[in-house]
């Protein structure tokens, strides 16, 4: 039996076709990733103040994370929140858990009212970021004592 071979013309053009599919399907495959975005505060607030005001970003997830780094009470909490421009911010996360516990409890809530508690970044509940306004944030020092720590967010 005798095999019989394709012209030139005819393997070139069947290659350049295998190129082109394999050209589409690379370019289809490809992924964006970004790179995030980071805001860093730290705070040093006495009995009673509040920090100034923080502008999360809008429309998007905002992971808010913060830590009291003062001894007694150290600890740290965390919450995804989404601000939605003049309407207020929603949240869900963890709160710092209490001095000696061994679990922690969830935050969830969605205000535009200043003074209205998201999630506690401290053992004793006294330290907590709270709504400054519909498109602010703010941490809160409800400790006797002045207290250090910062605040991380992420989007």
């Amino acid at each position: 039996m005798r095999i019989q071979k394709f012209s030139r013309p005819a393997v070139i053009l069947m290659a350049t076709v295998v190129v082109i599919i394999t050209s589409i399907v690379v370019a289809n495959a490809t992924q964006t990733i970004t790179t995030p975005n980071a805001a860093f505060i730290s705070y040093n607030l006495t009995t009673g103040m509040n920090s100034a005001a923080i502008t999360p970003a809008s429309n998007r997830s905002v992971l808010v994370m913060g830590c009291n780094t003062s001894t007694n009470p150290a600890g740290g909490g965390q919450v995804s929140l989404l601000h939605l421009p003049n309407t207020g911010m929603l949240w869900g996360g963890l709160e710092s858990p209490t001095e000696g516990a061994t679990t922690t409890t969830t935050t969830a809530g969605s205000a535009s009212t200043a003074g209205t508690h998201i999630v506690y970044i401290d053992s004793h509940h006294l330290v907590d970021i709270q709504v400054a306004s519909a498109d602010t944030i703010q941490i809160y020092n409800g400790f006797g004592a002045t207290k250090a720590g910062n605040v991380t967010l992420v989007w």
